[in-house]
């Protein structure tokens, strides 16, 4: 790749530095050669005053025009050491998340990122200071660190063991990196759909450590409920697939709720919450439950107090947020989901290794940096294979015959939109799903799409958990659900074959891949 600046003198002091970088995507799909020979990339034009010009003026402005033709100059040398920096600053910057493509099936691209640069004459930023990052929009020039989401160390808790102590966590705060703003970087398969990140939210609210790790205590803390024995994780376990292996979830007094648990991984690229979208933000989502009377059964107004009471908690929220509030409860435990997302599995390897399939070995081995991406994906694909089974059902999950790509689409294999397959509508009252929310007719019964990374491990199945395993939801589909007014559209009869049927649940089996390490015992101390 060639760095091409380019430097013009007109009669003007203006100055304008911009950068353009050409990227190839990083995801399931390589996505060729990234910054290939011979490729130009503009990364600066400059505009100064013209000497001679000014020199033509001399005699007739005097000398407080040669003054203005130094700050001119110096203007101009200050832009081109700007621009060297930039240059130095763009090789680190081409490996960049990977844009989501709207396909069903992954797709290598190219894109272009342009950033702006500051002017020259801006004053820099200043640094962020540890744990006082608030939710506020993050300014553009605000410093941030790119983290790659997954990574165990923002879900490892505070080092030690046993409760935290005031002085552990003062001197986990007291480390700056705590408090920088974090920018996520979404692993292998989810990184197809980075432009789906629900960026408003990160805007809103922006990752930190400090932020992550307070999240991380609430989740998993039962004293968020009213007698102290639910939490968080009771419906949305890590041992569980981060949801429930009961019909619905359990809350406080074994009372039974009326849905089933949803995952709460790879939130991140979501917006409204819960079944019926009914909260507009993963914020809302973490604190509805501690008000609920069947899930926790507390007040918001209760456990704001609770926590203010212990110091370990109103340390971390005055740090952070410089107050406790529900709404500061809810921002920590979103910032925690946020971090939670699901790593690579033998589907995503196997999507890494595909595009290779249609380029001629010869072609691969004379270019050498493809050859060695070729070595590095075959070997991933190798050490995590699928199965023939899974192949074959993954070939019918993206395919018209399969029709599951009706609705599974995406780097989360979901539309995070709302349909009716017929789960419930025989009852004499049945749930009504998202028309609570929307009172359009519509939305009758309909659900939002649940992913299938995972699926393997969060059983039962459907928003009533009736469905206890992946046979029985292949079965379901290919009958064509229940029929009903509301039925969607995209419902119906697939009429596959018994080793079909068999092959698209190891299809959904290979989806399965790593989430991140937590630290799901160690929180504060009463006081």
């Amino acid at each position: 790749m060639t760095l091409h600046r380019s430097t013009r003198l007109v009669p003007a002091a203006a100055i304008l530095v911009a950068t353009t970088i050409s990227i190839g995507l990083v995801g399931c799909a390589p996505s060729g050669r990234t910054g290939s020979k011979g490729e130009v990339v503009e990364i600066e034009t400059i505009e100064a005053l013209d000497p001679a010009a000014n020199q033509r003026q001399k005699t007739a402005q005097g000398v407080a025009i040669d003054e203005e033709a130094v700050k001119a100059k110096q203007l101009a040398d200050e832009a081109t050491a700007a621009a060297d920096r930039v240059i130095a600053e763009a090789g680190k910057s081409i490996d960049a998340p990977a844009a989501v493509t709207t396909d069903a099936t992954p797709a290598a691209e190219a894109v272009t990122v342009t950033k702006q640069q500051p002017a020259p004459d801006q004053a820099p930023a200043e640094p962020a200071v540890a744990a006082q990052a608030t939710s506020e929009p993050a300014s553009a020039a605000a410093p941030a660190e790119r983290v790659m989401l997954g990574d165990p160390s923002l879900t490892a808790g505070v080092p030690g063991s046993g409760p935290i102590t005031l002085a552990e966590i003062d001197q986990w705060l007291a480390d700056p990196k705590q408090g920088v703003i974090l920018e996520p970087v979404l692993p292998l398969g989810l990184s197809q759909g980075a432009s789906q990140i629900d960026t408003a939210g990160l805007n809103k609210n922006p990752l930190t450590r400090a932020k992550i790790e307070l999240g991380r205590q609430l989740y998993f803390d039962p004293r968020l409920s009213v007698d102290a024995t639910v939490s968080c994780a009771s419906c949305h376990n890590p041992a569980q697939g981060y949801s429930a292996n009961t019909k619905t979830g359990v809350g406080v007094r074994n009372q039974q709720g009326g849905r089933n648990s949803p995952v709460s991984f790879n939130r991140i690229l979501s917006g409204p919450q819960f079944w019926d979208g009914r909260a507009d933000s993963l914020e809302a989502q973490a604190v509805g439950p501690i008000q609920n009377p069947i899930e926790m059964g507390f007040t918001h107004e209760g456990v704001v107090k609770r926590l203010n009471e212990m110091p370990v908690y109103r340390r971390q929220f005055d740090a952070i947020f410089g107050e406790l509030t529900i709404d500061r409860v809810g921002q920590a435990i979103a910032a925690f989901e946020r971090a939670l997302v699901t790593g690579p599995s033998p589907y995503d390897y196997g999507e890494q290794l595909r595009p290779f399939a249609g380029l001629d070995p010869d072609d691969i081995a004379e270019d050498e940096e493809l050859a060695a991406k070729y070595a590095e994906a075959k070997a991933a694909a190798e050490a995590h294979p699928m199965s023939e089974e899974a192949r074959r059902g993954r070939d019918i999950f993206f395919s018209e015959k399969g029709n599951c790509t009706a609705c599974h689409v995406g780097a989360n294999l979901a539309d995070e939109k709302y349909h009716n397959i017929g789960i419930g509508m025989d009852k004499p009252e049945p749930d009504l799903g998202r028309f609570v929310v929307t009172k359009d007719p519509k939305d009758t019964g309909a659900f939002k799409t649940p992913t299938v990374r995972n699926v393997a491990l969060n059983s039962p199945y459907m928003h009533d958990g009736s469905v206890a395993t992946l046979e029985e939801v292949v079965e379901w589909y290919d009958k064509g659900g229940h029929p009903n007014a509301s039925l969607s559209e995209k419902i119906r009869p697939l009429k596959l074959t018994a080793q079909e049927k068999a092959d698209l649940v190891e299809f959904m089996k290979a989806c399965t891949g790593p989430t991140p390490t937590v630290e799901v015992s160690r929180l504060p101390a009463e006081d």
